[in-house]
């Protein structure tokens, strides 16, 4: 199992210090999209500049112009884009072409979609599917229950994502199930006091 830290939420400047700290310690650096709102691609260019040795997640929530943004997210360092599951079928489509032309990642967030609604879009074989658990929502739910079921429905999804709340615990559960394969971790991470030894924590709760 992988983890992914989420860089959202500070400044640009602030992004890039946590990025260079994070670079090699953690799988997966996001750029969330507050990031991508307020500084654009400048924002995943810088970032990845200094984050060589950890992938790149662009959190851009593409909803439309699918082709368009994924391929401006690539060319500025991007390794992982994301799209909404909600978006149309041609946009998915075309992020995914895309991706594949890339040799790159799509990454699809399900927020707010039902297992109907996942069931008609399930057909990307190599892409990542996000469990994500709504902010504003203020939703509090088990992830490993919430993984238990999805994989009982969509049991031909390979690849999925778990995002929000998750703290030591819920990680170490993640692990023992043994069914996520990226684990996404923001503010537990970034606002703790030290974010390298809690980076290592979270890395050590994975690989037990």
């Amino acid at each position: 199992m992988k983890l992914q830290v989420a860089l959202d939420r500070i400044s640009l400047n602030e992004a890039i210090n946590q990025a260079t700290k994070l670079n090699g310690n953690v799988d997966i650096i996001e750029i969330g999209t507050s990031l991508i709102k307020d500084y654009g691609n400048m924002a995943i260019e810088k970032i990845a500049s200094v984050a060589s040795k950890s992938q790149i997640l662009v959190d851009s929530k593409t909803i439309d112009e699918g082709a368009y943004e994924f391929k401006q997210a690539f060319s500025y360092g991007a390794d992982i884009v994301t799209v909404m599951g909600a978006a149309s079928y041609q946009t998915l489509t075309a992020c995914y072409e895309v991706a594949q032309q890339y040799n790159k990642t799509m990454m699809i967030d399900l927020l707010n979609l039902n297992h109907e609604q996942i069931a008609t879009i399930d057909n990307f074989s190599q892409a990542i599917y996000l469990i994500h658990h709504s902010v504003d929502a203020n939703e509090e739910l088990s992830a490993v229950t919430e993984i238990s079921k999805f994989k009982t429905l969509h049991e031909h999804i390979q690849r999925i994502a778990i995002a929000g709340g998750i703290d030591y615990e819920t990680t170490s559960d993640l692990s023992q199930q043994g069914v996520s394969e990226i684990v996404i971790v923001g503010s537990k991470i970034i606002k703790s006091k030290n974010v390298i030894d809690t980076t290592r924590k979270f890395m050590e709760v994975l690989n037990v």
